[in-house]
């Protein structure tokens, strides 16, 4: 809900009705994805769009590298022209990039569609696994965005002697705007299953980021962990 309402304040406020959405990696040259002019907003805001030309994608598990069954989640691989030759002197890294016969692993979690568009659903390495239950982050987060008080969050797992890891949400609030951790653990529990419900919430002024804008999760959950709320 949040994305289509951004995407619709984009088309009224900035006049762009035909801003196609693309995916890639700067391991593919990026693209490998991409949605038509006029393509739906659910479309634009819930997908990255279709194989654009002369690219392969495969979504597999992540253990095995066998195909999942269609509109399973698992890693995204690609494969093509576009797709690096290596990484410069790194042949270890290279090595686990890319497989013998020519397929880049991603490292992103996605599912096909039967209409062919892919999601990107969260990144494998940080799944959250509870009690033997996969969480993606992303769709808990995108359910906190939803609150009013909510201008960004951030969640991540953390160590629990039970379940192996619990789910942890760093908030950022919107200036004026007051909530606690109690109402945004029912807020979630009304549309999440309860496994996937924040068993921790904090409120923090900034998140950790790396020079490139990405928030760095390991070092929210060794904050998280070194330093008692």
């Amino acid at each position: 809900m949040g994305a289509r309402i951004v995407r619709s304040q984009v088309i009224d406020r900035m006049h762009l009705p035909e801003m196609t959405i693309a995916y890639g990696l700067t391991e593919t040259s990026p693209g490998l994805t991409q949605t038509p002019r006029d393509a739906s907003i659910e479309t634009q805001t819930q997908t990255v769009g279709r194989v654009l030309p002369d690219v392969e994608l495969r979504v597999v598990d992540p253990a095995s590298g066998d195909d999942v069954a269609p509109g399973t989640n698992g890693e995204l691989w690609a494969r093509g022209y576009m797709v690096m030759k290596g990484y410069y002197n790194m042949p270890e890294q290279t090595a686990a990039a890319i497989t013998p016969d020519g397929w880049l692993r991603s490292g992103d979690q996605a599912c096909i569609g039967p209409d062919g568009n892919v999601r990107i659903t969260g990144r494998i390495k940080d799944l959250i696994i509870r009690g033997g239950e996969n969480i993606a982050p992303k769709e808990v987060e995108d359910v906190l965005r939803l609150h009013p008080a909510v201008l960004d969050v951030s969640v991540y797992g953390i160590g629990s002697e039970f379940f192996g890891e619990e789910v942890a949400a760093a908030i950022r609030t919107k200036p004026g705007v007051a909530t606690d951790a109690t109402e945004l653990i029912a807020f979630c529990e009304r549309t999440l299953a309860r496994f996937k419900v924040p068993r921790h919430v904090r409120f923090v002024e900034s998140f950790p980021m790396t020079a490139s804008g990405k928030i760095q999760k390991f070092k929210l959950r060794q904050i998280h962990e070194t330093q008692p709320a």
